[in-house]
């Protein structure tokens, strides 16, 4: 049976909402997102320290841990309008990959299993097999999409004798039939990796990556259009994963593999607050914060307000739903007082 609780560093919670228990199923009842660390960094192939993401992600917010945070822009406190609960940090096993992807796994089945929608605090990319792997268990294999935020495809194959680590698992999990090749759209990549045999492979899955340099010639706003219109097609849910380092490293530098050329941290915030407000997300991650490389807690600053601002713009869709009304993001911030529906 697997542990829970803070691997590293003060035992609190994101922002401060409750906290839950896996091992408990009661405890998850009407949760709408369920937080869940994944403390691990053994996939990695450069710099370490992402296994102290979930602790400074949780706590990099300079308001007060009353736990409310009203959007100024979507008129929502996610924070507050959802039942968000914590369940603190899948305990990882050193120097085990295999083990420690078979415990993540399983903690973020059992959050989907449960209704809410799980949201992972990484840790490496590695675990992306077995975040999103564990919501298809519960959606069914080749019913979800991902939308990839990263600046690597992270599609190689056997990277230091071992067919796990922060550089594979976007390939582990299309051959894992948890989601299509086709429905895999990655946003952001740019630099010198991967090879021709690769992107060979990337190829033949059928797979749609939307390099920096197509983002800024076609635009951003046009790209992300055409990405969330496929990853709807024959799908009934998406899968949200952000890598940190998608991020200029200017906006991210405490991350692991830092890209010179990415997007600003206000492209990638407003990018997730559309996809989790236009589409059912049904999973998110935040990976490969990398403390001991943050300056002024630049990184970990961005995390938290990705997560925030998921969470934020699946509260305004909720509503919005529920009131028959559609968000504006083009109306100044005073004429949208009070169009909040009541709670």
């Amino acid at each position: 049976m697997a542990r829970y609780g803070a691997m590293f560093g003060p035992d609190i919670t994101f922002l401060g909402v409750e906290r839950c228990d896996l091992g408990e199923p009661e405890s998850l009842a009407g949760a709408d997102i369920v937080i869940v660390g994944a403390p691990f960094d053994g996939g990695t192939t450069h710099r370490p320290g992402a296994r102290f993401g979930p602790s400074a992600v949780r706590q990099a917010c300079y308001l007060p841990q009353d736990g409310s945070r009203r959007s100024l822009a979507l008129r929502v406190d996610a924070l507050q309008d959802l039942t968000v609960r914590d369940a603190g940090d899948v305990e990882m096993y050193s120097g085990d990959i295999d083990a420690s992807i078979e415990a993540i796994e399983e903690a973020v089945y059992r959050i989907a299993a449960s209704g809410a929608i799980p949201v992972v605090i990484g840790g490496d990319h590695t675990i992306a097999l077995p975040d999103a792997r564990g919501v298809a268990r519960h959606h069914g294999f080749g019913r979800i999409s991902m939308l990839h935020f990263d600046a690597h495809a992270d599609t190689g194959d056997i990277e230091f004798g071992h067919l796990h680590g922060h550089g594979q698992p976007m390939r582990r999990l299309i051959e894992s039939g948890a989601i299509r090749g086709d429905r895999f759209l990655q946003l952001g990549l740019r630099g010198y990796w991967p090879g021709p045999e690769t992107l060979d492979w990337m190829a033949e899955q059928r797979m749609r990556s939307y390099e920096m340099t197509e983002i800024v010639s076609r635009g951003l706003e046009t790209c992300l259009a055409e990405a969330c219109a496929l990853a709807m097609d024959e799908c009934d849910g998406v899968y949200l994963s952000v890598d940190v380092d998608v991020a200029d490293p200017g906006h991210a530098p405490g991350t692991g593999t830092p890209e010179p050329g990415g997007l600003s941290a206000r492209q990638l915030l407003d990018s997730v607050r559309r996809i989790c407000y236009d589409l059912p997300v049904v999973g998110v991650e935040v990976v490969e914060v990398s403390p001991p490389y943050d300056h002024a807690d630049i990184t970990a600053a961005l995390g938290n307000r990705v997560v925030l601002e998921a969470l934020s713009a699946i509260a305004r869709r909720r509503a919005d739903a529920a009131a028959g009304t559609h968000w504006d993001p083009a109306l100044p911030l005073l004429a949208q007082r009070g169009t909040t529906p009541a709670r």
